[in-house]
């Protein structure tokens, strides 16, 4: 992992009982700044939502596995969390290392699904 640099923001570390957000990929850590520029509350409450439960059941419209050939990534389930009507977070989850990573945050539909 990459030290942070001068002028980076400081990631908090997991709360006890939650699970620990990294990204997988850097386009998905500029995505998440265009979220935070765009819809900040709204991806707060994704934030949340995600380090508590990331696989939650049952799973609701805007936030549920993915299907079919984007289900799994690497042996991991692959999940996303609608930010806004076209924002989304696609996600794998770790549960061995009780971690969450990024794979794709954007504010419109990733390409994967066009």
């Amino acid at each position: 992992m990459t030290p942070g640099k001068k002028g980076d923001r400081v990631a908090p570390p997991a709360e006890p009982g939650r699970w620990l957000l990294r990204f997988g990929t850097t386009d998905a850590a500029k995505g998440w700044d265009d979220l935070v520029q765009q819809a900040g509350a709204n991806l707060w409450t994704a934030y949340e939502t995600i380090r508590s439960d990331p696989t939650p059941f049952p799973t609701t419209p805007r936030h549920h596995r993915l299907k079919g050939s984007l289900g799994t990534v690497g042996g991991l389930e692959q999940w996303q969390y609608e930010v806004t009507a076209g924002g989304r977070i696609w996600y794998v989850v770790d549960p061995d290392k009780k971690t969450v990573w990024i794979k794709w945050a954007g504010t419109g539909h990733p390409k994967a699904t066009e």
